[in-house]
C-alpha cells in the first residue's frame, strides 16, 4: 500500500528533522571552546573497528564449510581487501574492489 501525499511529506519531514539533530547535536554540546569528554574521544577511536569487524561477522555468519563453494569467494574477497588496503590505505578502493570480486565470483566462478 502506497503512503498517500501527506503522509510522505510526513515522513520525509520527520527523517529530515532526525537528520539534522544528529547532524547538529554535537556541535550544540561539544562548542569549540569546550573539549570533549574523554570517553568521546575514546569511542571514536574504538567504534570505527569494533564497526567493522560487527560487519564482517554478520556477512559470513551463514558460510557453510561443509558445502562448496566453501567460503573460498567470502575468504578470496577479504584477502583482496586486506592486501589492497595494506598498498593503496584507501578504505573506498578496498572495499569496492572486495565487492566486485566477490560479486564476480560468485557469479561467474563458484
Amino acid at each position: 500500500m502506497m503512503p498517500t501525499t501527506t503522509q510522505a511529506l510526513i515522513i520525509i519531514g520527520i527523517l529530515s528533522i532526525g537528520t539534522a539533530i544528529t547532524r547538529f547535536l554535537p556541535f550544540l554540546l561539544f562548542p569549540n571552546a569546550k573539549s570533549a569528554p574523554r570517553y568521546v574521544h575514546y569511542l571514536g577511536k574504538v567504534l570505527p573497528a569494533a564497526a567493522i569487524g560487527l560487519l564482517v561477522v554478520y556477512c559470513l555468519r551463514y558460510i557453510d564449510l561443509t558445502t562448496s563453494p566453501r567460503g573460498i569467494p567470502e575468504g578470496v574477497a577479504i584477502l583482496a581487501v586486506v592486501l589492497l588496503h595494506i598498498w593503496k590505505k584507501n578504505t573506498l578502493i578496498s572495499i569496492a574492489a572486495g565487492t566486485v570480486i566477490y560479486m564476480l565470483l560468485v557469479q561467474f566462478v563458484f
